[in-house]
């Protein structure tokens, strides 16, 4: 009966986020069982999920959409020897594919370096640069810290590079930055970031067509900020170390641990 009770549970989890994994479901369970009358420590549940046949395997996944063949000026890699301390201190920017049964589609997506927030993002049937306005608009008004100027971080992809993306940032108080080699650890969290959003939340699979993209995409974001655990940011939420940063350190998504 308890096993039953705890795989209910599991189960309200994984509706939401379906590829969470053992040990940060044991962090979600940890205020719930006890008021079921439920001892049961990681170790057990491991073996409840295992016996079960409910353990996560661990999926591959890397995916290029970058145009970087253009003749626009490109900034410097401003964070690779930087050491980010605060929330909006820099944010990642980067395209992804979404799939649908109607036409191609494609998310921009600007993610807080710090507290890993998802702060703004855009999804359209092209990669205009409208989209990744809009994308950054949004990150903008999500803003609650008082910053003089924030790093804008991406790859060399042709939207990002353009004169009217660029002169449109910069007006925005972004100082620009992008990385310099095709090595995909060079946007880092960005990437990171796009593999959660289709692996973790179903974006991966297709579409039926935009709408229903853009409802999806909503409700990830909504989840991802405010339940999913990361263990770079201590089993926190992105919104809770976005609003709470303070002095202690976070990890970034290192090439090792991609």
């Amino acid at each position: 009966m308890e096993h039953d009770i705890v795989l209910k549970e599991v189960a309200k989890i994984r509706t939401k986020m379906i590829q969470t994994g053992t040990r940060k479901l044991y962090e979600h369970l940890k205020p719930v069982l006890p008021q079921q009358g439920i001892k049961m420590g990681r170790d057990a549940l491991f073996s409840l999920l295992r016996n079960k046949g409910l353990l996560i395997r661990k999926t591959k996944r890397y995916h290029v959409t970058t145009d970087s063949k253009h003749f626009f000026y490109t900034a410097p890699n401003l964070l690779k020897e930087l050491e980010i301390t605060h929330a909006e201190q820099a944010f990642v920017c980067d395209i992804t594919y979404i799939k649908t049964d109607k036409c191609h589609a494609y998310a921009a997506i600007v993610t807080d370096a710090y507290s890993k927030k998802i702060m703004g993002w855009s999804l359209e049937n092209n990669m205009k640069v409208s989209m990744v306005k809009d994308a950054l608009k949004m990150a903008l008004c999500n803003c609650i810290h008082e910053h003089q100027s924030i790093i804008h971080h991406s790859d060399r992809g042709i939207q990002y590079c353009c004169p009217d993306y660029t002169e449109f940032a910069t007006k925005k108080g972004f100082v620009m930055s992008t990385t310099q080699k095709y090595d995909p650890y060079e946007n880092a969290v960005a990437e990171r970031i796009n593999g959660i959003l289709k692996y973790e939340f179903g974006l991966r699979k297709t579409l039926p067509n935009v709408e229903v993209a853009r409802k999806m995409m909503k409700q990830a974001v909504a989840i991802y900020n405010n339940e999913r655990l990361h263990w770079s940011l201590n089993l926190q939420t992105p919104q809770q170390v976005h609003i709470n940063y303070n002095t202690e350190k976070y990890k970034s998504y290192e090439k090792s641990a991609a």
